[in-house]
């Protein structure tokens, strides 16, 4: 049996978690939101590999950094808020880097960042919500300061451990 997959995202400063949280948790559908918001870097990397190790390695050489939610994006039957963060980008290009033997099909497409705060809902559903956010929104800064590595087991993810940077 293989195991269970990892997902690596940003942990964000406590009050821009609390922002992109509050929005997902008021528009996601309760049924199917079972993480808190996240941005990822990685959906699927291997658990029988030193992930952790390289992560902490990366992790101890990056400064916290900047992170811009600069404006709204349609999905088709969901909305996220993107993200701009050349540091962000910059980490994640490290890491595929190092590993991309083990990347998947979707891991090895270009990286646009983003929070999901509303998916697998209709296209009616999804338009009302962009254009309601895209009137309204205000462009707002916060900070990455980590990484969080998870597993994910079908439901629920369960932390597989918290890399702060310096």
């Amino acid at each position: 049996m293989p195991a269970d997959p990892l997902i690596l995202t940003l942990h964000l400063d406590a009050a821009t978690f609390g922002v992109l949280d509050t929005l997902r948790q008021t528009h996601f559908p309760p049924s199917r939101n079972l993480v808190p918001a996240h941005i990822t870097l990685f959906h699927d990397l291997p658990s029988d590999e030193d992930i952790a190790g390289e992560l902490a390695a990366v992790c101890s050489e990056t400064a916290d950094f900047a992170v811009s939610f600069p404006k709204v994006r349609f999905l088709g039957r969901g909305v996220a808020v993107e993200v701009a963060s050349p540091e962000l980008v910059r980490v994640r290009a490290r890491l595929a880097d190092v590993w991309g033997r083990w990347l998947t099909p979707q891991d090895r497409q270009p990286y646009r960042p983003h929070v999901t705060v509303q998916n697998k809902v209709t296209a009616a559903e999804a338009r009302t919500l962009y254009a309601n956010l895209s009137a309204t929104w205000s462009p707002f800064d916060g900070r990455g300061t980590g990484l969080q590595l998870w597993h994910y087991r079908g439901g629920p993810w369960e932390s597989a451990g918290d890399f702060a940077f310096p």
